[in-house]
């Protein structure tokens, strides 16, 4: 609204000669509002504003019914469907009239009830990655995150990838820290673990050999619902745990190192006291969890299995999460198959195995068998000759040529 006074100036400038664009900056308003007051002259005193366009409450009630259905939560489908109906609103008014629904669908969202589970019953997964210092290089790392539901015990274990093969052999060494197996492993909708996820059956799909090793162990597995994470929020706090905690501003000489670190952090986080049972996490799980968790198995159970498709570069080398490993020289540029066990890596060429090495963590590093490099072209050492010959450097004298052709003439006559 323009004040009376304002009203009063624009007219008497105007009068005086000025412009419209001059009026305007003098009283600080738009150069349109000048030319309104002075088009409109005494009549308007004020500026009144139209009034907000307000739908009834049918139409309001017909906006909240396709927000919630049609349009999919979109106030702009909502006003054009609306605009289909014979009812015209801005998109300003149906956010209006929509607006108590959206708030009660983004508190229904946001909104977490902190589900408890017995003892021994579950075990929450997930996987984080943070860049870390090692040996000067920086280095990207994938850990796998444990905690036990209950207790709230948690298990660390550093990884150069994420594959179907790590999360498997990091749940089972999770088991084995534990000393013992709970009913379920809750994870998320990662590729390793679901295959299929529908969100309006509410059904999954899990991945055959995720499916493969859960049977082998005993245990139930589960996946969080679709974009909602909160669901396992014990683990996806303990993903934040180790990040912030254990590794925050800390370099390493070595992917061991960083390990033996873990190691020795896990055991400070089982004896911290926990913000939310109040308790220290070991505590909780000598005197409820550990019993209530189920023998491991008597014997050893398959936990790697894939099979990584490589080609052989030219220095005989294949690399497997940026560690190199050696195969005989003969399979340079040759195809191969990689099976990356706990302990051992085994490469395979048509089926059959060409090469065996303990198995390598250490970033960019080469795990190398000399055998395999055997016959191969190598430079011998210069030894000093009594001559100045310019052939000298290259390892040979004149001696040396003198005998081949020697040799090659005697050849010829016979």
């Amino acid at each position: 609204m323009v004040e009376q006074e304002v009203v009063r100036r624009i007219r008497v400038l105007a009068e005086a000669g000025w412009g419209h664009k001059r009026i305007a900056g003098e009283v600080g308003v738009a150069r349109n509002t000048v030319r309104r007051y002075l088009r409109a002259g005494s009549a308007a005193d004020k500026q009144v504003r139209p009034k907000a366009r307000r739908l009834g409450e049918e139409e309001q009630q017909r906006a909240v019914e396709l927000w919630n259905g049609a349009a999919e939560g979109n106030a702009v489908v909502v006003k054009a469907l609306l605009e289909q109906e014979g009812v015209e609103a801005s998109v300003r008014t149906v956010q209006r009239a929509v607006e108590e629904r959206r708030r009660q669908v983004h508190v229904a969202q946001v909104a977490t009830v902190r589900f408890e589970t017995k003892p021994g019953q579950q075990m929450q997964v997930d996987f984080g990655e943070k860049k870390v210092r090692l040996g000067g290089q920086v280095v990207k790392v994938f850990l796998l995150v444990a905690v036990l539901s209950f207790s709230r015990r948690l298990f660390v274990r550093a990884f150069l990838n994420q594959r179907g093969d790590d999360w498997r052999e990091g749940v089972a060494a999770a088991f084995v820290h534990f000393g013992g197996v709970p009913w379920e492993v809750l994870g998320d909708n990662a590729r390793p673990l679901v295959d299929e996820h529908d969100r309006q059956a509410g059904t999954v799909r899990f991945h055959p050999a995720w499916v493969e090793f859960c049977k082998d162990w005993d245990v139930t597995p589960k996946a969080c619902g679709p974009y909602r994470a909160r669901t396992k929020g014990k683990t996806e706090s303990g993903v934040k745990y180790v990040k912030r905690n254990a590794l925050a501003g800390r370099d390493f000489e070595s992917f061991g190192a960083m390990e033996a670190h873990l190691v020795k952090w896990m055991a400070e986080a089982d004896a911290r006291v926990h913000g939310t049972t109040h308790e220290r996490p070991l505590d909780r799980f000598e005197r409820e969890e550990k019993a209530a968790l189920r023998p491991l198995p008597a014997r050893s159970l398959p936990r790697r299995q894939q099979r990584l498709k490589r080609k052989v570069a030219n220095d005989a080398l294949v690399d497997v999460d940026t560690v190199r490993y050696s195969v005989p020289h003969r399979l340079v540029r040759e195809s191969v198959e990689v099976q990356v066990g706990e302990a051992e890596v085994r490469i395979f060429h048509a089926g059959k195995l060409v090469a065996t090495h303990a198995r390598g963590k250490e970033p960019h590093g080469r795990v190398v068998d000399p055998a395999h490099w055997e016959g191969l072209w190598r430079a011998r050492a210069v030894e000093p000759v009594e001559d100045g010959s310019k052939l000298a450097v290259h390892g040979r004298s004149l001696e040396d040529y003198a005998a081949v052709v020697e040799q090659d003439a005697k050849r010829g006559a016979a």
